[in-house]
């Protein structure tokens, strides 16, 4: 026995399906759009973005913005995948390249996904973990190759306080110094100079 669907019936099945097919592509679309990782302000010309935006993190989680600006804020990125295009080497390059891919390699292996893609306090602890790993290491053996996050760290340090918000609001800045005083109190002569 044939069973017929007349037509109100048919029209009211193909709401719905339709109605789900709608709904479901905007349901991922909002789920898609909850992820963590934010885009870059900038096209990376020696980097990849996913590289970038890495690189941009573990900036940020060194540098952080406080009161005074972040290293997200001085483009400390952009300036990193400047200077490791222009400046490096090829086979330094390389080293710093396979030395990315393997600290985005040990993320998944720590907390299960790539570093960019792990929460805030995921990417801080992991950070800090591999950090000390590798300041540990480097006392251990100082003349192996130096460390992708030691190295990082030392670009990103160079690239914020050679910045001018990092040389005018974290650092003193005197455009014309005075007179040099060998002996003065510590308290009086305040923050490093740029």
């Amino acid at each position: 026995m044939e069973t017929l669907i007349d037509r109100r019936e048919a029209i009211r099945k193909t709401a719905m399906m339709l109605g789900v097919a709608v709904c479901s592509s905007a349901l991922m679309s909002i789920l898609e759009s909850c992820r963590n990782t934010p885009a870059l302000n900038y096209k990376p010309v020696f980097f990849t973005e996913d590289q970038a935006l890495l690189i941009s993190q573990a900036a940020e989680i060194i540098i952080p913005r406080t009161d005074t600006p972040g290293a997200t804020d001085v483009g400390v990125s952009q300036f990193i995948d400047l200077l490791v295009k222009n400046c490096y080497k090829e086979e330094d390059q390389k080293l710093f390249l396979d030395g990315m891919k393997e600290f985005d390699e040990m993320a998944i292996r720590a907390f299960g996904d790539r570093f960019v893609e792990g929460s805030p306090e995921e990417q801080v602890k992991y950070l800090k973990q591999v950090h000390d790993d590798a300041v540990n290491a480097e006392k251990a053996k100082p003349s192996t190759p130096r460390p992708f996050i030691l190295k990082l760290k030392q670009l990103t340090m160079f690239a914020f306080f050679t910045s001018e918000p990092g040389a005018t609001k974290v650092l003193q800045y005197n455009q014309v110094p005075g007179a040099y005083h060998g002996c003065v109190p510590l308290s009086e002569a305040g923050k490093t100079w740029a």
